[in-house]
C-alpha cells in the first residue's frame, strides 16, 4: 500500500539557553553501551507502532545490528519504574551535526508527563557531543503533537516535502486512518 506523507525536516542552531523540565523521579534515562538488533526491534516496534514505523521493519537483524552500532550512533532508552516506555537514538552524520533519528514513548506512557522532560534530556545528550546544529524529521504519520513539541523545544523548521512510502502491509502494520484518504 502506498501512503502519502509530509516530512518536515528541522533544525535547532544552538544549544538550549535556559534548563528544560526535570524528569518524573521513578524515571531515568539510560545510555546503552551496547543495544542488540533484538531489543532495538522490541522498541522500535512498540513504540513505532502507532505511528506506522516500519522502515526498520523490513531490515534483517545482522543489517540493522549494523545500523545501530556505535560511535556514531548512540541509543538511550527511558525506564520509569524499571519499565522501558521510550527510546531516542542520536545519530553523529557529520562531526558538526547530531540527528535526532527517533524518539517516542509506548502508547501507554503518552500523557503521563514524561514526553517533554525526555525530549529535553535528548537534546541536552546531544549538545553535550558539542555538535555545530541538530536536526530531527517528523511527518503526518508520527503523533500529532510531534511537529509542535519538537518547536516548542526549541527547533525551527527548514522544509516540509511530500513522501510516498511504500509500506509492507505483510508486517501487520496499520495505518492511521488520516493517511488513508
Amino acid at each position: 500500500m502506498e501512503v502519502a506523507v509530509d516530512v518536515t525536516f528541522l533544525r535547532m542552531a544552538s544549544a538550549p539557553a535556559e534548563a528544560g523540565p526535570a524528569l518524573p523521579p521513578a524515571a531515568r534515562v539510560v545510555r546503552l553501551n551496547h543495544c542488540s538488533a533484538q531489543f532495538y526491534r522490541y522498541l522500535y516496534d512498540t513504540v513505532g507502532a502507532p505511528w506506522l514505523w516500519w522502515m526498520r521493519r523490513t531490515v534483517e537483524l545482522g543489517e540493522l545490528q549494523h545500523a545501530i552500532a556505535p560511535p556514531r550512533v548512540s541509543i538511550h532508552v527511558l525506564y520509569v519504574g524499571g519499565e522501558p516506555v521510550g527510546f531516542y537514538e542520536l545519530e553523529r552524520r557529520l562531526p558538526e551535526s547530531m540527528n535526532l533519528s527517533y524518539f517516542g514513548l509506548v502508547p501507554w506512557a503518552i500523557g503521563k508527563g514524561v514526553g517533554k522532560p525526555f525530549l529535553r534530556h535528548a537534546i541536552d545528550a546531544a549538545w553535550a557531543e558539542a555538535p555545530r546544529q541538530m536536526t530531527v524529521n517528523t511527518c503526518t504519520a508520527d503523533h500529532p503533537r510531534a511537529l509542535p513539541n519538537y518547536i516548542a523545544a526549541g527547533f525551527t523548521p527548514l522544509r516540509t516535502l511530500r513522501e510516498i512510502w511504500p509500506v509492507p502491509l505483510r508486517l501487520g502494520l496499520k495505518v492511521p486512518e488520516h493517511l488513508c484518504s
